[in-house]
């Protein structure tokens, strides 16, 4: 018998004690950096000539480690070695592979402040955003073990005279989990741990910018006692990798997180039924947003711009949950800019290792191509502050940026930057507001603060996104609570953290018995 679901408590860093156990966890990993890990493939090591190289996004003359690449010979031996592990793990029963994946949690718990400190290093997460995605990976192990309890029950149907009739669920098969590197271990393990927990086994292919801390979640695996084949690591480069393991015939599913343009490939590959392939595949993608929050003139200006500034600027902006559009009555545009400038202006950029609210983005690729949005955005609207890189240790870090009178229908109203930049946008009233909230082809998180209860009731009916927050910020969905996931090309509705999730990796089989 499990306890009932509670969410891993988070730390106080301002508690001198917690700050000097992160301090030391830095260290520790900081002795563990320029490490090599291979391939594991059905529980055994294996290298391969290529490598992919990780750097300290804040110093990146400095490697974090490591990893081995695969190809598709390895890709294959991935599929075999799932496939030959899911009859077995498949026939286990629920209680013994939920006892394993809490098993799981607690080993993730014990390295909690190590595998934030990987991340620090890795991913540039400050101390708070790098434990909140540790304590969500724990959280994602610990709710889905309990669902996968409840799914081994009988399907509840109605009886026929004469027949023994039964209804289950069963788990589908191997597939890959291709996960990014903005939630490096929660978003990995969330969608590796839901199939698994039902039964599935899995290929599991982390991000390229992230992949040390993707291979320390394996040592975890390891000691949690998962049967060999269960999990297999498959790190890999380059996007022929991708078309072939969404390709492949062997895939029995793929679960994914990224860019819509990858998203939607994957789809479209994953629909096309390959030679010796026995099955359609599912696909489930979750693929960003254009995420608005919407201010009008009965708001609590000084807690929007607390909201809107952590929500915009947390994690510099790199995630699909963040704030990109603030939409802004006319009434009180003005002033709300004013403040907002000033909250921004306030905002100290430098080292995740050293605590700082904002941070170096991920690479020097993602630091190009922001800068370069913000260069166009010129040209569309009017840049209030930020706007330029910083030099710091050769480090990736882009100041927090805000641009006012952005249209709409703009670039910088419309595309998803993943970066520091907040558009903001002036609506003549909320009808207008609403419109623009809707006027974008995504539909994953977004907000309102209102005092209005006739317009925080018109949001919850009439705002298209999958997860609303009103008079709060829109990022940190917490496991068992908002589950997680959105509209439009936000992707499929998988919802994350939500009582369906486990249940979209498994199939109903009815069996009725004659007497």
């Amino acid at each position: 018998m499990l306890t009932p679901f509670k969410n891993e408590p988070l730390s106080d860093f301002s508690d001198p004690d917690r700050a000097a156990a992160y301090r030391l966890a830095l260290a520790g990993v900081r002795r563990r950096l320029g490490n090599h890990k291979p391939l594991i493939i059905g529980g055994r090591e294996v290298d391969t000539g290529d490598r992919i190289v990780s750097l300290n996004p804040a110093k990146p003359v400095e490697v974090v480690g490591t990893v081995a690449a695969a190809g598709g010979v390895q890709i294959d031996a991935a599929f075999e070695a799932a496939w030959r592990a899911f009859p077995e793990w498949a026939a286990c029963p629920a209680a013994e592979r939920a006892a394993v994946t809490i098993k799981l949690a607690a080993e993730l718990r014990r390295r909690k402040l190590s595998l934030a400190a990987w991340e620090t290093l890795e991913a540039s997460k400050n101390w708070l955003e790098a434990e909140a995605d540790v304590a969500e990976a724990i959280d994602f192990c610990e709710y889905y073990a309990r669902q996968a309890l409840d799914l081994a029950r009988p399907v509840p149907i109605n009886p026929w005279p004469g027949e023994i009739n039964q209804s289950w669920l069963q788990p589908l098969g191997a597939g890959v989990i291709i996960s990014p590197w903005n939630f490096p271990l929660a978003i990995l393990a969330g969608m590796a741990m839901g199939p698994v927990a039902a039964g599935n086994t899995v290929v599991l292919k982390p991000s390229s910018n992230t992949p040390m801390t993707a291979a320390v979640f394996m040592e975890a695996v390891a000691t949690a006692g998962f049967p060999p084949g269960v999990i297999n690591f498959l790190p890999a480069t380059g996007g022929d990798v991708g078309d072939y393991l969404a390709g492949h015939p062997r895939v029995r599913f793929i679960n994914f997180t990224g860019s819509k343009e990858v998203g939607l490939r994957i789809a479209s590959r994953a629909a096309q039924v390959q030679p010796g392939q026995p099955w359609l595949k599912r696909a489930f993608l979750e693929m960003g947003g254009k995420d608005a929050i919407v201010v009008d003139e009965t708001a609590d200006l000084e807690t929007a711009i607390a909201a809107v500034v952590q929500s915009a600027f947390g994690f510099q902006g790199q995630k699909c949950s963040a704030a990109s559009r603030l939409i802004v009555t006319a009434e009180i545009y003005a002033a709300f800019l004013e403040k907002l400038v000033a909250a921004t202006k306030a905002l100290k950029v430098g080292p995740a290792e050293e605590n700082y609210p904002v941070t170096a983005v991920i690479s020097e690729e993602q630091h190009r191509k922001i800068l370069a949005e913000i260069e166009a955005g010129k040209a569309e609207a009017k840049l209030l502050v930020g706007g330029k890189a910083l030099d710091k240790n050769g480090g990736y870090y882009i100041e927090p940026t805000v641009f006012a009178e952005v249209a709409g229908n703009s670039r910088l109203g419309q595309y998803e930057i993943f970066g520091p930049v907040l558009s903001v946008i002036r609506a003549r009233n909320f009808d207008e507001a609403v419109g623009l909230f809707n006027d974008t082809e995504y539909g994953l998180t977004g907000g309102i603060f209102s005092r209005s209860r006739e317009r925080i009731e018109r949001a919850k009916r009439d705002f298209e996104v999958g997860n609303l927050y009103i008079n709060r910020g829109i990022t940190g969905a917490r496991v068992g609570v908002q589950p997680f996931g959105g509209f439009k090309m936000s992707g499929s509705n998988a919802k994350a953290g939500g009582p369906d999730y486990v249940r979209l990796f498994m199939e109903m089989k009815t069996v009725a018995e004659k007497l």
